[in-house]
């Protein structure tokens, strides 16, 4: 079968991946390849890398609020 780049047509699916073709296509026969996926959450790696760098700010964070909570401690002391 040969398609011409004309004929392709992008849809979005819902929650569930379903595809809604509209009612020109009610009660024929249809044939549908996937193309190309784009998905618009982030993979894995990215997910990965954002927890990491979160992990890392929130680490530097507690150390400077503890370095913080020091000083102002010692303060009182005086």
């Amino acid at each position: 079968m040969k398609v011409d780049a004309t004929d392709l047509k992008t849809n979005e699916t819902d929650d569930r991946g379903r595809v809604y073709l509209g009612t020109e296509y009610a009660n024929k026969r249809v044939t549908v390849a996937v193309v190309e996926v784009e998905s618009d959450r982030p993979d894995d790696d990215e997910l990965a890398a954002a927890y990491r760098e979160a992990a890392e700010s929130a680490a530097a964070l507690t150390e400077e609020w503890s370095d913080t909570s020091d000083e102002a401690w010692d303060t009182l002391d005086e």
